[in-house]
């Protein structure tokens, strides 16, 4: 049996400028509407449903395999939005992009305080 992963809730304080902030600056394409939901679509079938919560949000993590080219499309809308970013989720890199494995990586918060991840290389490819 293969279970492949298909989508996920993500609970945003506005759904609309949470699911249109991530398709922006990873350019992807607009978010979907899906009953209560704002689907995107990432490029390996795989759905983030941004759903409106009025309640405290519980942030999670998303990382996000690039590749080189896109990394540089996306870190300098990163950059030219203003937005904070780290080399580490422990936030002791502030302003930095690490080089793990060879790739490249960096950490930035949604509109909704979740913490999300790009990376070039994925974790243990060596490099």
């Amino acid at each position: 049996m293969t279970a492949r992963f298909n989508h996920t809730i993500v609970h945003a304080r506005d759904k609309r400028i949470s699911a249109d902030f991530l398709t922006q600056v990873l350019e992807l394409p607009a978010p979907a509407p899906f009953g209560p939901f704002l689907s995107v679509q990432l490029g390996n079938d795989v759905a983030l449903d941004f759903v409106d919560d009025d309640g405290e949000i519980a942030t999670q993590h998303y990382a996000f395999l690039i590749s080189e080219a896109e990394f540089d499309r996306i870190f300098a809308r990163i950059v030219g939005r203003g937005l904070a970013y780290w080399a580490d989720p422990g936030r002791h890199r502030p302003g930095e992009i690490n080089t793990r494995d060879g790739g490249r990586g960096v950490y930035f918060e949604d509109p909704s305080g979740h913490f999300l991840e790009i990376l070039t290389r994925p974790y243990g490819s060596g490099g």
